[in-house]
C-alpha cells in the first residue's frame, strides 16, 4: 500500500469519521442533541415533550449519569439538559459548554414540565425521535443508525428535511467494507503519521486526561485504583486500570470528552488506553505509537461494521481485542501476530458466551468444573499479549546484538555470513582479528 491509494485514503477517512469528541456517555448525549434540535427547530422553550427512544437507548440511557446537570441520571435528564442547554451545533459535545445557572434551569424543567418516553418499535438498534410542543405549535427531530445522524425534522406538519423519508442510510462517507486485518497492517506499515496526527493526538490527550482523572478522584466504583492496589503496577495490570479508570470517571457524569470508537466512549478508552500504557513502558516513538494506536482503532471499528454500533454483543469485546491487536503490533510489526491475537481473543470469548449460554439453559446445575474453566479462560484472555511484552526485551536485545556482530565482522573485513560459523570454523588469522576487534 502507498500513500497516494484510494485505500490509504480511505483508512484515513474512517479513522477521521469514527475517532470524535464525545462529553459523557454517548447515548444520553446524542439523546441531548437530539431534544436540542428540536427546540432550536420549534424556536422557543416547550410546554410538553415526548420522547421515543429504541430498546438499546433505553438500556444504555437510564442508569447513566448525565454529565453538567447536578448529576441527575436517566432518559429524562438528557431530554431536559438538551432542551435547557444544549448546543444543537456541537453533536457528541452538545453538554459541554452548560453554565451552573443553567444546570439549575435543567433540574427546574425536569421537574416542571411533562417529558414522556415511550419506546420506539423501529426495528432500528440505535434509533429516537424527540417531539416538543408549545402551545399549538410542534416540532420533531429524529436521530437514526448513528449518535448525530440526523434523518428528519418536522415542524408543525411540514418536513423541513428528510433524508430519502428513511432510516435506512447512514452517515458513513466511507466504505467500511474495505476494511481487512490484513489491509490495515499495510495501512499501519506505510503510514505517515502526521497524516493522523491531529486525529491521534486528540484521542490520546483526551482519553489520558479522563483516566488520570478516575484515578486522581475515585469515580464510580474505582476499579483503576482497586486493580493497581491489589495487582501491583505492572504494565498489563496499569493496562486495564487505565482503561477501567476512565470509563468509571465517564459513567459516573465526568465532563471531560473521550475520543470514542464505533459511536463508543468507553470502546475508545478500551482501545486507546492499554497501547499508550505498553508504548510507554517500552520506549516507543512517537511514529511507533501512532501506527499501533491506528492498528487498534480500524481492527475495532472493523469488527463493529457487521455487528452495529448497538448490539446485545458487548462493543469492549471488539475494544480489547483491538487493542491487543494494537500491541501486538506495536511489539512485533508482524501481520501474522496480530491476526492471532485477535482470533485468539475472540475464540476466548467465544467458548465463554457459549458456556454462560449452557448454564442459562440449565440454572443451579453449573458443575465446579465448568465454573474453573470459565475463571481460567478469562485470565487467558490476555495471555498472548503477556507472552510477547515478557519476550520482546529479549527480542530487542538479541536484534540489537546481532547488528553489533555485523559491525564488527566489517571492521575485520569479513563478511555477514560468517556470523553463522563455530570458532573452529575461522582460519587462525580470522580469529585474531576477531578477538582483536
Amino acid at each position: 500500500m502507498e500513500r497516494n491509494d484510494a485505500l490509504y485514503q480511505a483508512y484515513c477517512a474512517i479513522l477521521r469519521e469514527e475517532l470524535v469528541p464525545a462529553t459523557g456517555c454517548t447515548e444520553p448525549i446524542a439523546l441531548a442533541y437530539c431534544a436540542a434540535k428540536a427546540r432550536h427547530a420549534l424556536g422557543r422553550m416547550p410546554d410538553r415533550v415526548r420522547a421515543q427512544v429504541s430498546g438499546n437507548i433505553i438500556k444504555n440511557v437510564k442508569s447513566v449519569t448525565v454529565p453538567n446537570t447536578g448529576g441527575q441520571k436517566g432518559i429524562r435528564a438528557a431530554v431536559a439538559a438538551g432542551i435547557v442547554a444544549g448546543d444543537e451545533g456541537a453533536g457528541l459535545e452538545a453538554l459541554g459548554n452548560v453554565t451552573p445557572d443553567q444546570i439549575r434551569d435543567i433540574e427546574r424543567f425536569a421537574a416542571e414540565t411533562p417529558i414522556e418516553v415511550v419506546p420506539l418499535e423501529s426495528g432500528v438498534l440505535l434509533d429516537m425521535i424527540v417531539t416538543v410542543w408549545s402551545g399549538e405549535h410542534e416540532a420533531s427531530v429524529r436521530i437514526s443508525h448513528s449518535h448525530t445522524h440526523i434523518v428528519s425534522i418536522r415542524v408543525d406538519g411540514n418536513t423541513l428535511f428528510s433524508e430519502d423519508g428513511s432510516v435506512e442510510s447512514t452517515e458513513a462517507t466511507v466504505d467500511y467494507a474495505l476494511l481487512t486485518v490484513e489491509d490495515i497492517c499495510a495501512f499501519a506499515d506505510c503510514l505517515d503519521p502526521d497524516d493522523v496526527s491531529d486525529v491521534l493526538d486528540r484521542q490520546i490527550e483526551c482519553n489520558t486526561a479522563i483516566a488520570a482523572e478516575g484515578l486522581k478522584s475515585g469515580w464510580g466504583a474505582d476499579i483503576g485504583n482497586v486493580l493497581l492496589d491489589t495487582y501491583g503496577s505492572d504494565v498489563r495490570v496499569r493496562a486495564r486500570a487505565q482503561a477501567a479508570a476512565g470509563s468509571d470517571a465517564r459513567m459516573s457524569g465526568c465532563e471531560m470528552p473521550v475520543v470514542i470508537n464505533s459511536g463508543s466512549g468507553n470502546q475508545g478508552l478500551t482501545v486507546s488506553l492499554p497501547v499508550l500504557e505498553y508504548a510507554r513502558e517500552y520506549g516507543k516513538s512517537r511514529d511507533e505509537l501512532y501506527r499501533a494506536l491506528a492498528v487498534a482503532n480500524l481492527c475495532a471499528i472493523h469488527q463493529k461494521t457487521a455487528i452495529g454500533k448497538l448490539s446485545a454483543y458487548c462493543g469492549a469485546v471488539t475494544a480489547g481485542s483491538g487493542a491487543g491487536a494494537g500491541i501486538a503490533y506495536l511489539l512485533t510489526g508482524d501481520y501474522k501476530t496480530v491476526a492471532h491475537t485477535i482470533v485468539n481473543a475472540l475464540a476466548i470469548v467465544l467458548i465463554l458466551l457459549f458456556g454462560w449460554h449452557l448454564a442459562g439453559q440449565n440454572i443451579g446445575a453449573v458443575e465446579v468444573g465448568v465454573l474453573f474453566a470459565f475463571t481460567t479462560y478469562i485470565k487467558q484472555f490476555f495471555e498472548p499479549i503477556n507472552d510477547l511484552a515478557e519476550k520482546y526485551p529479549t527480542v530487542s536485545s538479541a536484534v540489537v546484538s546481532t547488528d553489533r556482530i555485523f559491525e564488527l565482522l566489517d571492521l575485520v573485513g569479513l563478511s555477514q555470513e560468517h556470523a553463522s560459523r563455530f570458532p573452529h570454523e575461522f582460519s587462525g588469522g580470522q580469529r585474531q582479528r576477531i578477538g582483536i576487534a
